[in-house]
């Protein structure tokens, strides 16, 4: 009688490959080797991506076709020994800086209306300057401050979450506070950001959907209301409907980040063969890096970087479903909701489905500000992901059977060595004998 497999084989070969997969999702270690070579994978694509699309600019404004690429490259070499730092704290640690973070982030984006201090950027009162022209956007930080804030909030308020007050108290007024100061600075977009985390983290501790419901109601007219208030805004969300019909004025930045995507087809023209990076696309190397990207790397590329993004979300949502510490749980989710909704409205916004607000590209788009504090983020996620059931001590073995291989390795290597130099030595000594009796 036949088998299942004889009978369909292709079926078969599909019940294999997806039970190869399943035990490969099972393995201790997997939520932590997604999230690294994920976040790898990015930060390579972002700083080819910034060496691409900035070289024109560059070359134009500092003589050097280098220059804003040597920049990220400084960036990321400080940011990823600061991500490994994180990924090693402890986490009672990383709970009592929660509050120091917001209070200090807090402090430092009210600075930016000092005057003296604060640089205005774009419109955008949003910078603070530290001497010698250095800058950065403490706005950045308040991302990573208010996760981990609200993490530490409702993991000691767990068991009285049940009622309503403890839900919004003290997390709505604080979130409420830090976002007024980022839309004083002119800020809609970090703004937006900052509000699908604290919304996101009501998800998180299981808020009923009518809260939700209204939070977006109450954000949708708040943001309208704003957008009102300023002529710039309202032409940004008015216009990005058909940018076309602005082109030469509000709608120049979307319409060639279209030009981009369009020109870029199936597959792309290839790396660095862009024509938008030459002075047509505004912030090419930043905010509109993703359209850069569809025009070098076509349809494909854009897929494989959402590819990315999701595979990240997957990972740091199975990290935050499986660990028992409530803190921990929090923070993983947290930080998906941050750099999955940031990366998400960057794409809207490039794609022509949300008006152009200003958001970077998590790991990709240039700058210092946004990636140090991206960074710290994955790396906590790195340290949540080892207190899985099993991670710590896989990743424990697996060091162990690494320097074992090393050794292995180095010893395979000497022991023919050591047989070479011992026949050398065979043969030359009976030669050095006969010279000596000659």
């Amino acid at each position: 009688m036949a088998t299942a497999s004889e009978t369909h084989p292709g079926r078969a070969g599909a019940d294999g490959l997806a039970a190869s997969l399943k035990r490969g999702l099972d393995k201790p270690l997997m939520s932590y080797h997604l999230v690294l070579g994920v976040s790898a994978v990015l930060l390579a694509l972002g700083l080819l991506m910034v060496l691409s699309s900035s070289s024109v600019l560059s070359l134009r404004l500092h003589d050097s076709s280098y220059a804003i690429f040597v920049r990220q490259v400084v960036w990321v070499v400080l940011g990823v020994p600061v991500a490994w730092v994180a990924s090693r704290l402890p986490l009672r640690l990383v709970r009592l800086l929660a509050w120091p973070a917001l209070l200090v982030s807090l402090a430092l984006v009210l600075a930016t209306y000092l005057p003296g201090v604060g640089v205005e950027v774009n419109g955008n009162r949003n910078w603070l300057s530290l001497g010698g022209g250095l800058q950065v956007q403490p706005s950045e930080l308040a991302k990573l401050a208010l996760v981990l804030w609200c993490a530490d909030v409702y993991a000691r308020k767990a068991k009285l979450l049940a009622y309503w007050r403890h839900l919004f108290v003290p997390v709505l007024p604080v979130s409420v506070l830090v976002i007024a100061a980022v839309i004083g600075q002119g800020d809609l977009g970090t703004a937006l950001v900052l509000f699908a985390i604290a919304l996101g983290m009501l998800w998180v501790v299981g808020a009923p959907a009518r809260l939700f419901l209204g939070a977006s109601l109450v954000a949708g007219v708040t943001a309208f209301a704003l957008a009102a208030t300023d002529e710039e805004r309202k032409a940004r969300l008015t216009g990005f409907v058909d940018p076309l019909a602005d082109f030469g004025d509000g709608g120049w930045q979307a319409s060639h980040g279209f030009f981009a995507l369009a020109t870029g087809g199936w597959w792309g023209s290839g790396i660095g063969a862009s024509s938008q990076k030459w002075g047509a696309l505004p912030e090419a190397h930043t905010d509109y890096i993703f359209a850069i990207i569809g025009e070098e790397f076509g349809l494909f590329g854009t897929l494989v970087v959402l590819g990315l993004f999701v595979t990240l979300a997957y990972a740091g949502i199975r990290i935050a479903a499986r660990t028992s510490d409530i803190f921990a749980r929090n923070v993983a989710a947290g930080v998906v909701v941050w750099l999955l909704g940031q990366a998400v409205i960057n794409m809207g916004m490039v794609l022509g489905l949300l008006p152009v607000i200003g958001i970077p590209l998590p790991l990709i788009s240039y700058g210092g500000s946004s990636l140090l504090p991206t960074l710290v983020a994955l790396g906590l996620l790195l340290a949540i992901a080892r207190t899985e059931p099993g991670a710590a001590e896989a990743l424990r073995l697996s060091r162990a059977l690494g320097r074992r291989g090393l050794f292995a390795a180095l010893g395979s290597v000497a022991g023919p060595l050591r047989a070479t130099a011992a026949v050398s030595s065979s043969t030359t000594t009976p030669r050095s004998t006969t010279e000596n009796s000659g």
